[in-house]
């Protein structure tokens, strides 16, 4: 399968160098990207003229498990704190996910993750009442609509020892077969016996943890009382910040020194800049963390490219960050994927974007339009793995109305029980 995009304004996502091409895509090849205006015959071509072409996204953190919480019930009671918004909400929400509703939430992802311009996401999930084979309907569903993935299972005390055994299990078992994390929620849910057996799985298969640290203040507040120290102390005595594969999502509330060990670490920091204004808990600052700064959307949606401003924008009064340091946290999931070997984003990911911009448009203003013009509906074509899955701004691989029926029975048998 070839895929010839002509007359493209192709923009090199490392560079920003702009170059008028035709681009020919290819499933066959690792790099399978060749300029040649040459080229005639392709099994598909796309004029892209007006078009720009780049490099597709990636989602450094996202939550399956939430896609089914918009316009759902009240909780039975109003949160008052980071703790409550998780008990009565959330907790509430991956306890009463059965199979077909961990599948509904999949697709649901994966279609919203496609259509933004996604072909890689990095999934933390939860579903404490059905564990076993959670990871592989999950995984189904990302390459049932065309995407490549990084998943992980939550391994948590807070429903007892025998979840956090299953939830190891679960681990073991798609880590046996596939590319993947030793996911963990957080340090306040996670006691010393599970936190050593995450650990030493983590190790044995060469892996990296992917966990919540210090989104809210609580979660230190519980490891000082509890463990004598704070929470990036305490992953640092297991080491899993030796891995470059260790994803820390949020990061909020660190002292100097958990920021000067993360700063001297391997480990991946992922900010959520949207879900933390969203569940109040503070802003992210990058002093003194090194640079590398992901960006994620923590199941509040699917966008990169919303993430990415979100993170620009809040970071004005809370951050050093700018256009360059922006754009660098929305590209640095690719480094994370390449430096530690792990497959599907490689040169046959592209997006096409449709955006007629009013003003000019060239390498040296282009960080301008990244942050105050693309959106999401400047998507138009999405290629994976040299596969056209989003054309026209239509799934390719599935039939949508199908599934999205599919995805509001599930959503109404999962309220039902809330």
């Amino acid at each position: 399968m070839s895929i010839l995009l002509k007359n493209t304004t192709f923009i090199d996502w490392k560079t920003l160098d702009f170059q008028i091409t035709d681009v020919l895509v290819s499933e066959k090849e690792a790099k399978p990207i060749f300029f040649n205006d040459k080229i005639t015959d392709a099994d598909e071509i796309i004029d892209c003229s007006g078009k720009l072409v780049t490099k597709s996204f990636a989602v450094g953190h996202h939550h399956v498990y939430s896609a089914l919480a918009r316009g759902m019930p009240a909780p039975e009671k109003n949160p008052q704190n980071f703790y409550e918004i998780l008990k009565y909400i959330w907790w509430n929400i991956d306890k009463s996910l059965d199979k077909d509703m961990i599948a509904a939430s999949a697709l649901a992802t994966a279609i919203a993750c496609a259509k933004s311009g996604n072909t890689f996401v990095i999934d933390h999930h939860a579903s404490p009442n059905y564990i076993e084979g959670s990871l592989e309907i999950i995984a189904e569903a990302f390459e049932r609509i065309g995407l490549n993935h990084l998943l992980c299972y939550e391994i948590t005390d807070r429903d007892g020892l025998d979840k956090a055994e299953q939830g190891l299990a679960e681990t073991e078992s798609y880590l046996k077969n596939h590319q993947g994390l030793v996911g963990l929620h957080a340090s306040f849910t996670v006691g010393n016996k599970s936190m050593k057996k995450a650990a030493d799985l983590m190790h044995k298969y060469k892996s990296g943890f992917h966990i919540h640290v210090a989104e809210d203040l609580y979660d230190q507040k519980h490891c000082e009382d509890n463990y004598g120290k704070r929470v990036i102390e305490r992953l640092n005595d297991y080491d899993v910040l030796n891995s470059s594969k260790t994803i820390l999502a949020h990061c909020l509330h660190l002292d100097d020194n958990e920021r000067k060990i993360l700063s001297q670490s391997k480990a991946f920091i992922v900010q959520n800049a949207e879900s933390n204004l969203n569940n109040n808990v503070g802003f992210f600052n990058s002093s003194k963390l090194g640079n590398n700064i992901m960006l994620g959307t923590d199941g509040m949606h699917s966008e990169m490219l919303r993430s990415a401003q979100a993170a620009f924008f809040a970071g004005q009064a809370f951050d050093d960050i700018d256009f360059v340091s922006a754009y660098e946290r929305f590209r640095k999931v690719h480094e994370y994927i390449r430096i530690n070997d792990f497959k599907g984003d490689e040169d046959n990911n592209l997006v096409v974007l449709d955006y007629p911009s009013p003003t000019p448009l060239n390498k040296d203003n282009f960080l301008g339009h990244f942050l105050f013009g693309l959106r999401e509906e400047h998507v138009l074509h999405v290629i994976s793995n040299g596969k056209l899955i989003v054309k026209n701004r239509d799934l390719q691989n599935v039939n949508e109305k199908e599934i999205l029926k599919f995805t509001q029975e599930q959503a109404k048998r999962l309220w039902s029980k809330l």
